[in-house]
């Protein structure tokens, strides 16, 4: 089978396409057919090896492979396995049981945990494209952000995967959202639920007269004590990116802020996929997709990724 690999750690260019054996099914685990994956930041911070923990985990593997995200049809299925059968449309995480990720190839293996069911309503590149972001952000906004009916909301980076995302799944919740990202995506934003949308280049949010009781940042661009100022008394922050440097100083003031910012790591679980795929087939939640590569073109599709410009979610087609 074809499969994205890396021996090296460093820029996208050291993924190519190799012919590998196709992985052998373990009695817990799935046999995936690949259908799409999609490209996260989480691919870059692999192929790139910082923080540098991150090569003493996988630098012992002499072949590396790559990718979390995917949709596809169950192949075989190993006899411990009673959630699916072949045929069955699932999407989920293409890891398997060391936690290696390999979900940029033809099959992979994983366990029952890792998948459910597809929805019914969408494509394998928009099941694909909603699983590490969709989780991120309906875990901050549900889970951890404990997001209420008539709350107000703001998504800072609201056009990319993970903004896109909370958009709609903080309407779905009955908030009042604000989404800020460029001019550009500006009708985007409010095409998928914002009822506000600002023009970072025009306005900055937190010199604003808006309070929110709710801000999901994946940029972190504006300090913590601009970011306080325009938190509601009870108001509370969630970080899910930007800057690595800047977004670990801001998560060592966590303990001091009295819970208002509260870092979290999103989770893939069953309960959570399942929550995701009521509601795209419900229509409260779609996925936007900017652009899709063939798997030969993963370096590019990468490297698209890391520029940070993308309208929604870049995915691989299988």
């Amino acid at each position: 089978m074809r499969a994205i690999v890396y021996r090296d750690f460093g820029s996208p260019d050291v993924l190519h396409v190799e012919d590998v054996s196709k992985p052998a099914l373990a009695d817990d685990e799935v046999l995936v057919a690949v259908r799409a994956a999609a490209v996260n930041l989480f691919d870059w911070h692999m192929v790139h090896g910082k923080p540098y923990p991150v090569r003493f985990v996988l630098g012992l593997a002499r072949r590396k492979p790559l990718g979390v995200d995917l949709a596809g049809e169950v192949e075989a299925v190993g006899p411990l396995i009673t959630r699916f059968k072949p045929g069955d449309r699932v999407f989920g995480m293409g890891r398997d049981r060391r936690g290696y990720s390999g979900a940029f190839a033809e099959y992979v293996t994983v366990p029952e945990r890792a998948l459910t069911l597809a929805p019914t309503n969408a494509t394998f590149a928009e099941s694909a494209a909603a699983v590490m972001a969709g989780l991120t952000a309906l875990q901050g906004l549900r889970d951890h952000g404990k997001l209420q009916r008539g709350e107000t909301v703001l998504v800072n980076g609201a056009s990319g995967g993970i903004g896109t995302y909370a958009v709609q799944i903080a309407k779905a919740m009955g908030a009042c959202v604000t989404g800020v990202c460029s001019r550009r995506n500006v009708e985007m934003v409010r095409s998928i639920g914002a009822d506000r949308a600002i023009d970072y280049a025009v306005e900055d949010f937190t010199t604003g007269s808006g309070r929110y009781d709710l801000i999901l940042d994946m940029v972190c661009n504006h300090s913590w004590s601009s970011i306080r100022r325009v938190l509601t008394e009870k108001g509370r922050y969630l970080l899910c990116g930007g800057p690595p440097i800047r977004a670990l100083s801001r998560l060592v003031r966590a303990p001091f802020t009295k819970g208002k910012l509260r870092p979290f790591i999103a989770r893939g679980t069953v309960e959570s996929l399942d929550a995701i795929r009521d509601l795209m087939e419900s229509g409260a939640v779609r996925s936007v997709i900017d652009r899709s590569y063939p798997l030969e073109e993963a370096n590019d599709a990468l490297r698209y990724v890391v520029a940070g410009h993308t309208q929604g979610k870049v995915v691989l087609s299988i």
